[in-house]
C-alpha cells in the first residue's frame, strides 16, 4: 500500500489515493476539489481509481466528488447516516460558512460494520457520529491504517458544534470503537488544519 496526500479546497483539506502498489489500482478518500493537474497525474501514473469514500458530507470532504467520479467513472460510497448532510446546503455547512450551497446525491450508502472491496482492499466502515451524525472511519485492518476524517485531529478530535455534531456521540464513538481495534494502527486524519495523525 501506498499513501499520498493532496491538500484541496477552500480551506485546505487533507484528500488521499491509496494505491495498491501489486495492482495499481487505487481508491480515493475524502475530496474538497478535483483540479486538472491532479487528473493529470493519477493518469500518468497509471493509476486505475477503484473508488471515492467519503468519511464524512461537510463540504469541504465533497466538493469535487461530482467531477471526480465523473472522470473515472467510479462509485462514490458514504456511510447511511449521513444522507441528510450530504444532500443539505446547510446542514453540510456550505450554505453558511461557504456562502454558496453544494450538495452531493449520488453517493451509494452503506450499513455500519459491513466492508467495501476496492483496489484489493478489504475496507471496513465504522461509524462514529458525533462531528456528523453519520461520519465514519475507514479502517484496512492487513494494513493497520485507520482514516478518521474530522473524527481524529493530530492530537486532538473534531468539531462538534455544526449541525448534527454532538460531544456526547463523539465522545462514546472514540472512546468505544477503538477498544475492538488492534493498537498498532496507523491513523491518517483528514483535517485541514493540523497535520496527519500517526
Amino acid at each position: 500500500m501506498r499513501i499520498e496526500k493532496f491538500v484541496f479546497g477552500p480551506v485546505g483539506t487533507n484528500c488521499y489515493i491509496v494505491i495498491n502498489e501489486m495492482t495499481s489500482e487505487c481508491f480515493a478518500v475524502d475530496m474538497a476539489d478535483c483540479p486538472q493537474e491532479f487528473v493529470k497525474h493519477i493518469k500518468d501514473a497509471g493509476l486505475c481509481v477503484k473508488a471515492l469514500l467519503l468519511t464524512h458530507g461537510h463540504f469541504d470532504h465533497i466538493m469535487g466528488a461530482e467531477r471526480f467520479a465523473e472522470i473515472f467513472g467510479c462509485p462514490v460510497y458514504a456511510y447511511e447516516g449521513e444522507e441528510n448532510i450530504l444532500c443539505d446546503p446547510v446542514l453540510n455547512a456550505s450554505a453558511t460558512m461557504l456562502g454558496q450551497s453544494y450538495v452531493f446525491t449520488k453517493a451509494e450508502y452503506v450499513k455500519a460494520d459491513t466492508q467495501i472491496e476496492t483496489a484489493g482492499f478489504q475496507v471496513e466502515i465504522i461509524p462514529t457520529p458525533g462531528h456528523t451524525e453519520g461520519g465514519c472511519c475507514y479502517y484496512i485492518g492487513e494494513e493497520h491504517v485507520l482514516f478518521s476524517g474530522d473524527t481524529l485531529f493530530h492530537n486532538s478530535i473534531g468539531r462538534t458544534d455544526l449541525p448534527t455534531g454532538s460531544g456526547c456521540s463523539k465522545y462514546s464513538s472514540i472512546s468505544d470503537k477503538p477498544k475492538s481495534r488492534a493498537f498498532d494502527v496507523r491513523i491518517i486524519s483528514l483535517t485541514s488544519v493540523l497535520p496527519t495523525t500517526t
